[in-house]
């Protein structure tokens, strides 16, 4: 099934206009994690509980969960054509808008800042502990603002960028398989007592599919930097080939180290994460102290890189499909 063209910006524009808006319809993420607990359920009742049992038990969901996300939004867009094709549009549009992170990233780091903003350090830590997955109870106003701006860099990755790429070579069926992946790997890829070996075959599928977008995203948000006043281009680009492989995923420092390098702050660093020390590299060169207005400043770097990806993705999708009907 040809994707079609105005799909992608029309999605991306509902985006950035109406976000993760609480609807009475399921966002498909939510259902994808319960999907997610309930195959893990069966698998971890019929196979071995043993480091291969759990091993077969990941492999299998990390089988079903995307194909199947592919195969559901594949049928529906075959069925709604056969009815006519502006009903396959507008639902593949609405898709690509579910698909994308982008303006719900932006809120939820705002709702960080602005607690920052009234000096309200409890509020400040709950708020990013919503988007974190470390450990947030005791960090400082200072470790709080790393937090947020560290998760919208990252995020525009595997948020923003890695699914308009998805979106540009398949269409809203390709983008639900990776977004199922990438789902799979925020519930399951730790690497603690209970994942370690059911998540571990999810995790690599995720930084596999994330290889290329992530690089991508990199270089975007380099080119972001030189592009937007009062942002470091020289430094992001120095910091991006310096420290883009300082974390243990492949793909994680990549904007990381961009938006680091940008903004002119030190990211990344040690962190606890239930209740453990877990030791990390640090990201960039404090050439001054990192602030609240560093969280918006990254958004903008966030929606700069997404708009120069959407521009590029238009133009692949020219190539790769000859054209916009």
């Amino acid at each position: 099934m040809r994707p079609f063209f105005f799909a992608l910006p029309l999605g991306a524009l509902l985006d950035l206009l109406l976000g993760d808006p609480r609807w009475a319809l399921p966002h498909p993420v939510v259902l994808m994690g319960k999907a997610i607990a309930f195959l893990e359920k069966i698998f971890r009742r019929i196979l071995p509980k043993t480091p291969g049992g759990e091993r077969m038990g990941g492999a299998l969901l990390a089988l079903c969960l995307p194909l199947g996300s592919w195969g559901i939004s594949f049928l529906i867009l075959w069925a709604l054509g056969l009815i006519h094709p502006i009903l396959a549009f507008l639902a593949e549009s609405f898709m690509c808008y579910q698909i994308l992170a982008g303006r719900s990233l932006w809120d939820e780091s705002m709702l960080v800042y602005k607690e920052l903003r009234k000096g309200d350090l409890e509020g400040a830590r709950r708020m990013v502990g919503r988007i974190v997955g470390r450990d947030t109870q005791a960090l400082s106003a200072e470790g709080v603002t790393r937090a947020a701006v560290e998760t919208v860099a990252e995020n525009t990755g595997d948020g923003i960028i890695a699914p308009l790429f998805f979106l540009m070579l398949g269409g809203a069926p390709l983008g639900f398989f990776y977004k199922a992946v990438n789902t799979m790997d925020s519930m399951v890829g730790y690497k603690n007592d209970r994942y370690l070996y059911f998540g571990c075959i999810p995790a690599r599928l995720d930084d596999v599919m994330n290889f290329l977008p992530a690089r991508l995203a990199g270089a975007l948000m380099v080119l972001s930097a030189f592009l937007l006043p009062g942002y470091r281009g020289k430094n992001a680009f120095s910091i991006w080939r310096r420290d883009r492989r300082n974390h243990k995923s492949p793909n994680s420092a990549q904007t990381e180290a961009a938006a680091a390098g940008a903004l002119g702050v030190e990211l990344a660093g040690s962190a606890y994460y239930f209740g453990k020390l877990v030791e990390k590299p640090t990201i960039g060169d404090a050439l001054r102290p990192i602030q609240p207005e560093d969280i918006p400043r990254v958004g903008k770097l966030m929606f700069c890189t997404s708009f120069c990806c959407l521009l590029l993705c238009l133009g692949g999708r020219l190539i790769l499909w000859g054209g916009i009907l």
